[in-house]
């Protein structure tokens, strides 16, 4: 016996297999968001950069990978490249501020450090650095870094607005630490440059 086509049944059974696709469309955009927000806000985020001062390892517009977790289970290390938000001092200086910085961290807790000379000065030993722009033409120090704090400087030592015009930066203002450049893509890479001592003249 042949089945007479229910047109009203059909259409019902679009319409809900319509309604489903669209339900299923929304259910993982709004998925992908949470996620999306989720990651950015507690493990890691892209950002760009907008100035000069950690020239010539970043240029302005270059797109890095921001590690928002790994220091909540080690301390930043000297060398690494941190994003941190303003400081007290920084918005003393200019309320306008509040765009994160991106500056690498020179001086750690309890170390005495001193620009002299050109260099950098680590408890009295002078670091060797070979991914600076130039090297410093100012004096700086000598400094205790406070507990809990660092100290940081731009790359571009002689034109980036760091630690040695307005102190030091607190731990709890640290976002995290930049560790890839994946923009654009001829520069696509790690951000492992550290500096190490000095041989002993």
């Amino acid at each position: 016996m042949s089945r007479i086509p229910n047109h009203a049944s059909d259409c019902n059974s679009a319409q809900e297999n319509e309604g489903s696709w669209v339900r299923e469309v929304v259910k993982t955009i709004v998925l992908s968001v949470v996620l999306a927000v989720g990651i950015r806000t507690f493990v890691a985020e892209a950002r760009w950069i907008p100035s000069e001062s950690m020239m010539p390892t970043l240029k302005v517009n270059d797109n890095l990978i921001v590690d928002k977790l790994s220091y909540d289970f080690t301390n930043p290390q000297r060398g690494d490249i941190v994003v941190f938000s303003p400081t007290d001092n920084i918005k003393k200086a200019n309320p306008n501020l509040k765009d994160a910085f991106i500056k690498r961290i020179i001086g750690l807790p309890g170390d005495k450090v001193e620009v002299k000379g050109k260099r950098v000065y680590i408890n009295n030993r002078p670091l060797q650095e070979n991914y600076i722009e130039d090297k410093p033409n100012y004096m700086f120090g000598p400094v205790i870094v406070p507990p809990k704090s660092y100290l940081v400087l731009g790359d571009n030592r002689n034109d980036s607005w760091d630690s040695h015009y307005w102190g030091f930066v607190p731990r709890n203002h640290i976002i995290g630490h930049a560790i890839l450049r994946f923009w654009p893509p001829n520069r696509i890479g790690e951000l492992n440059q550290k500096p190490q001592y000095a041989s002993p003249r």
